[in-house]
């Protein structure tokens, strides 16, 4: 036995705009056999090109609402006022059965939902490495009026406030560096007793071979 296998769990990654969290979940799908990303659903209209069960699951408003009401979503938000975007249930039961770790890219009230839902999620804060560096990093995407700029760094100083409710914490100084601190994080994860899959089979196969070894070998019965 090398290591005991365990049961795939969501990854959140929630932080202040700017921070490179996007960057680091598809860095973490694309370069890990074992992470995906999910299907989202909304009730916006498919674009063009996009392709119903594989881009989003596109839903009415009734529909959505039934899926609420029904607990068949983990998280769900409106965006812009518009139109609502949400995870099914559904899709991280169906990725943790083909052994993948889901990774969520979502907003911190989207982790708070996650924390009272999926109690086995691993929530992760992504914080930028200075004030400084999240502005460049905001005016450097060069498509940022002053004001909105000023919106996300308000948006930042209150999403910042949050960061203790979660279970770690990780810096995005260096992307390589902070995928490093995040992989560590989760094969820590995989080592929790609560975690192990079929642990107590393993135990108690382990425990009756030996106890058959100190009945043939030793002569010694265990009750």
């Amino acid at each position: 036995m090398t290591g005991l296998a365990s049961v795939p769990a969501p990854v959140v990654l929630a932080a202040p705009a700017g921070t490179g969290k996007t960057t680091l979940a598809r860095r973490l799908v694309s370069e890990g056999p074992n992470f995906a990303f999910s299907v989202s659903a909304t009730t916006r209209a498919p674009r063009d090109g996009e392709i119903d069960g594989i881009d989003y699951h596109f839903l009415d408003e009734a529909r959505f609402e039934a899926l609420i009401q029904g607990d068949a979503l983990v998280e769900w938000a409106q965006v812009h006022g518009r139109h609502w975007y949400g995870t099914l249930r559904r899709e991280l039961l169906d990725r943790a059965e083909r052994g993948h770790h889901v990774v969520l890219d979502i907003d911190v009230q989207g982790a708070r939902q996650i924390r009272e839902r999926v109690p086995q999620a691993v929530l992760i804060f992504v914080m930028p490495p200075s004030v400084d560096e999240l502005v460049r990093r905001l005016k450097g995407r060069g498509t940022e009026e002053p004001g909105e700029v000023a919106r996300r760094l308000e948006s930042a100083r209150d999403e910042l406030s949050e960061a203790e409710d979660f279970e770690y914490v990780v810096v995005n100084d260096d992307v390589d560096a902070c995928l490093g601190r995040i992989r560590g994080i989760l094969q820590a994860e995989g080592l929790r007793v609560a975690r192990a899959a079929a642990l107590d089979e393993q135990v108690e196969s382990m425990r009756s071979e030996i106890a058959a070894l100190l009945q043939d070998e030793y002569g010694r019965t265990v009750g």
